[in-house]
């Protein structure tokens, strides 16, 4: 990355608390089944128009808004994740299986239509994305402030299931450079990094490559947990408009 990482300063929304941790992406069951499958996913490998792999899950950021649409389609001489987003927000997730120590690193290529006009995700109401991929984590709660256990506490109450201890984003942004943190505008428990988004970026296939370890002891300041879960997401519930990416092969592998 071209600049060095910059936290930026998070802003407080005048939100209700359940509204706030909804959106750490509550998705995933509380007990995780071993998984035998290789992890990542090889959209090349799948025929156009067919099922997504079993374990594969597309799943409501926030309860009552509309879903994006993943649809696999031929693009070329492959197949790719194609992502439409209507006023909606849901992320393709699967459950964690990722050794970090064999395989830090994770690399994909996504290509994105055009921005979102209006987004900005450094602000509550303007925060959508084009492309990203995420990363939930486990972690020592005991750890987190009085605030943080709160509203996990709130959140297992209203949805019964546990909130990740944190959320690790690589996100598609136009308002701010390569490299480039931001936390959530809700929760400091979400940080997002921005990889894409330059002049030139909109409608070119991009091959991306992060060391998801550095990356996390960076923004979260300690070691990673285990993932629990991991996926793609397109969403514009918050700017209320419409947008479509594409997503490639992701894959995990060894470092460097």
């Amino acid at each position: 990355m071209p600049l060095p990482w910059i936290k930026r300063p998070r802003k407080r929304a005048a939100r209700p608390a359940w509204i706030a941790v909804s959106i750490v992406l509550l998705v995933l069951p509380p007990a995780l089944v071993a998984q035998d499958e290789k992890a990542g996913i090889a959209f090349s490998t799948i025929a156009p128009s067919a099922q997504l792999p079993a374990g594969w899950k597309n799943l409501p950021v926030v309860r009552g808004k509309p879903m994006t649409q993943y649809t696999l389609i031929h693009d070329g001489h492959t197949t790719v994740l194609q992502a439409d987003a209507n006023r909606s927000a849901s992320a393709l997730m699967h459950e964690g299986n990722i050794d970090l120590v064999r395989s830090p690193v994770v690399t994909w290529r996504w290509k994105v239509e055009r921005p979102i006009e209006g987004a900005d995700n450094r602000v509550g109401s303007k925060e959508d994305a084009p492309a990203r991929l995420v990363f939930l984590f486990d972690g020592d709660k005991s750890k987190l402030s009085v605030f943080d256990r709160a509203k996990m506490d709130l959140a297992k109450r209203l949805g019964g299931q546990d909130l990740p201890y944190a959320t690790l984003m690589y996100i598609w942004s136009t308002n701010a450079a390569p490299g480039t943190v931001i936390a959530n505008p809700h929760t400091d428990r979400v940080e997002m990094i921005v990889v894409s988004g330059q002049s030139g970026d909109a409608g070119q296939w991009q091959n991306l490559r992060r060391d998801i370890v550095k990356d996390y002891e960076r923004v979260f300041h300690e070691p990673p947990g285990r993932i629990t879960g991991y996926g793609l997401l397109t969403d514009t519930d918050n700017t209320g408009t419409s947008t479509r990416a594409w997503y490639g092969d992701l894959e995990f592998i060894a470092g460097p």
